[in-house]
């Protein structure tokens, strides 16, 4: 078994206790030699290492070289599975079955990726399935962050022979609660530690995406992204083409920071959501999903003001996020697809990032 990853990166240096439990790295291998290391504490992706045009191994996404990092870690959702609730929730309360509920405010006057203590900071019960597989569990309590119900949340990643990331999610409540997971890994496909990822070609397979007030909560009904706006990436072009435009949007975001309404045939389509390609090592990232929409996050709060794997330092817009998920502060949109889970039902939901070399 593996106790290094292909990065550097030694299992010993994230082994410790958190909450009393066992903290490890987990380092996922495939016949091509493709390598996924992830972590139980906030179930996080520390490294993708998949071939690019010429076979080198590079890692794709940004993180931190060990677990002291990453329990201190001034950007603490690198790689992690966000939830109860992904993104915004407005003023941090909502209204479900008659009862009131509020949460911890922590991004302005909005509660943010499950509060306080959401997944992303959690230990999360570990079983590596196989050389390929790692499931990851996590039992969240009735009142935790505020949120209703005890969930039994369930995820599983897998490296498959064609070098894809499959992600996925199920969950069951004993009590009606709200739900929105995600996955937060920071891509720069050129290899984590290059500064800026404007260059990278991106297409996302949406017509519309959903415009937001100045504090990242969207106004209401999805906007058609039109000819030659910043938001029509429905044929390729450069994520830093247009980012600088005076657009209302962007200067709210600082960049993109907007979730797309993803095409699809029917509700919980596995289907093509984004693609993203670096000129400078050919690594191609095709992205697919079950959920309604995707958030284009575009690193633009990244500062460069400490130091990630390798002693790399990250600066602004040296990553982009492609969260797929279910569009954010649905529970007070009542025309937006469901966020809100039952007893009996189990929610299912899959995301792939495929990689590939051009």
């Amino acid at each position: 078994m593996k106790t290094t990853t292909l990065g550097g990166l030694k299992k010993t240096d994230f082994e410790a206790i958190v909450d009393g439990k066992q903290v490890s790295l987990f380092i996922l291998t495939n016949k091509n030699g493709a390598e996924v290391a992830a972590t139980n504490f906030g179930a996080k992706i520390v490294s993708i290492h998949v071939p690019d045009k010429t076979g080198k191994p590079t890692d794709v996404v940004l993180g931190k070289s060990n677990i002291r990092d990453y329990m201190n870690d001034q950007e603490p959702y690198f790689g992690a599975i966000c939830g109860r609730t992904a993104n915004r929730i407005a003023f941090g309360r909502f209204l479900l079955d008659g009862e009131k509920y509020e949460l911890a405010v922590n991004n302005g006057p909005n509660s943010l990726h499950g509060g306080i203590k959401g997944y992303n900071s959690v230990v999360w019960d570990a079983k590596q399935i196989d050389e390929q597989s790692l499931q990851l569990s996590y039992l969240s309590p009735d009142g935790e962050e505020g949120f209703p119900g005890n969930l039994q949340v369930t995820v599983i990643y897998r490296l498959t022979d064609d070098n894809a990331l499959e992600i996925e999610y199920q969950a069951e409540t004993d009590k009606t609660t709200i739900l929105n997971l995600t996955n937060h890994s920071y891509f720069n496909l050129s290899g984590e530690g290059d500064p800026y990822i404007g260059d990278h070609e991106l297409q996302i397979n949406a017509t519309s995406f959903l415009p937001t007030n100045d504090v990242a909560i969207p106004l209401g009904r999805p906007e058609e992204v039109e000819d030659n706006t910043p938001f029509d990436f429905r044929s390729p072009k450069t994520i830093g083409a247009q980012i600088d435009d005076e657009n209302t949007q962007l200067i709210y975001g600082n960049g993109y920071d907007h979730n797309f309404i993803i095409r699809k045939n029917e509700e919980n389509e596995l289907s093509f959501a984004a693609r993203a390609v670096s000129p400078k090592t050919g690594i191609v990232l095709d992205t697919y999903t079950t959920e309604p929409g995707v958030q284009l996050y575009t690193g633009n709060f990244l500062d460069g003001s400490f130091v990630g794997k390798n002693g790399h330092t990250y600066p602004k817009r040296s990553a982009f996020c492609l969260e797929m998920q279910h569009y954010p502060d649905s529970i007070h949109h009542p025309d937006y697809p469901s966020v809100v889970l039952v007893p009996g039902e189990t929610f299912r939901s899959k995301t792939i990032y495929r990689f590939s070399a051009g």
